[in-house]
């Protein structure tokens, strides 16, 4: 079985949801024969870099208090401590995340797609490090097993820029425009970090169902997500 996961490194969702999926995955009977697959997505790709608070920024996008932003980050991160993650939007930085995405896709050339793919996000969430400095993508590379100097390379050319424009578009074909978003072996997908169970229960019934080819059906919603920072679903959106 083949998941595709579209997904942002600045979408706490997606965070979320990898955790959901995962703690699924280690329940399913058959999670050896299981491949799972990131593909890019970008939230904001004309994010620059800023001196205000991820409080600051969510308060002055949908016009409201920077202490009720506060309080939507909170209810957040109250969820995420749920997976055992732990938010910290205080000292969270705004990124633009496209250096990182062009990253993942050489590090899933080395098979390390996995490995990067966490650091990344809990360098963001936890650690308060900044995804548009490309020498902290470096040290992450390097700590996910990647040869740093390599990592250099790639940062410091366009490489792997055709790769992310390729994921971007097949989600444009989907009617993606909301993150997370898997697809199971183009059967079914899920929208959003919906509760555990349903990822459970899909997997089941993808695997009972591998040699039949039913279109496409969407759970947890449409395809296009919505919401208070397109997060009120358990979904970011453009």
């Amino acid at each position: 079985m083949k998941i595709e996961v579209w997904s942002d490194y600045v979408c706490p969702f997606c965070y979320i949801g990898k955790r959901r999926l995962e703690h699924a995955l280690s329940q399913f009977p058959e999670r050896d024969k299981v491949e799972v697959e990131y593909h890019s997505f970008q939230l904001d790709p004309e994010a620059a870099p800023t001196s205000r608070s991820i409080h600051e920024l969510l308060a002055a996008k949908y016009g409201i208090t920077v202490e009720q932003a506060q309080t939507m980050n909170a209810q957040v991160a109250d969820q995420a401590l749920g997976v055992g993650l732990d938010f910290r939007f205080d000292t969270m930085v705004h990124a633009n995340t496209y250096d990182s995405h062009r990253l993942a896709h050489y590090a899933k050339t080395k098979g390390l797609e996995a490995e990067l793919t966490e650091r990344l996000l809990h360098g963001y969430f936890t650690d308060g490090l900044n995804l548009g400095d490309r020498e902290t993508l470096a040290s992450l590379a390097a700590a996910a097993g990647l040869d740093k100097e390599e990592a250099v390379t790639v940062l410091n050319s366009n490489a792997y820029e055709g790769e992310v424009k390729a994921d971007i578009a097949a989600a444009q074909r989907l009617g993606i425009t909301g993150v997370p978003f898997f697809v199971f072996n183009g059967k079914y997908a899920i929208s959003g970090a919906q509760p555990g169970p349903v990822f459970s229960e899909v997997l089941d019934q993808v695997w009972s169902e591998e040699k039949e080819e039913p279109a496409l059906r969407v759970i947890g919603g449409s395809a296009e997500a919505s919401g208070s920072d397109g997060c009120a679903d358990g979904s970011c959106s453009v």
